[in-house]
């Protein structure tokens, strides 16, 4: 999942910080634009574990164009960064369902094209339809 982070740059007696607001409390820091990068990374998984934990729901993302427009961030600099929030989502179970041959086989040509599988394709999917 791409979550957009808001990156505040340093200053001589401040680090980079970082805010991750599609997730309330989940925020960080760097010395580098390298280390608030990797820690922003290590921050959302943290509190996506806790919030697996508490049985709360990971919030979708919401698209970048709607923070960038947030005052709160006004001259803040914007990034994605990818996370891999599949571990938090619970159990993994198989399930049956029937599509036409020729969409799974575009679904299968396309997953296989950006190296995902069927499975993360369609969770992908599922993800982006319902944002």
């Amino acid at each position: 999942m791409k979550f957009p982070i808001a990156i505040e740059p340093s200053t001589e007696k401040t680090a980079w910080g970082v805010v991750v607001p599609d997730l309330p409390g989940c925020f960080s820091a760097g010395d580098s634009a390298e280390d608030a990068f990797a820690n922003a990374v290590e921050a959302i998984e943290a509190h996506c574990e806790i919030l697996s934990d508490d049985g709360v729901d990971i919030p979708l993302p919401r698209p970048l164009v709607e923070w960038q427009t947030d005052p709160e961030f006004a001259g803040w600099v914007w990034a994605l960064v990818e996370v891999d929030v599949s571990r938090f989502e619970g159990r993994a179970e198989k399930i049956n369902i029937t599509l036409p041959r020729r969409l799974l086989a575009k679904i299968d040509s396309y997953a296989k094209a950006h190296g995902a599988t069927r499975s993360g394709f369609l969770a992908e999917a599922a993800r982006a339809a319902m944002r």
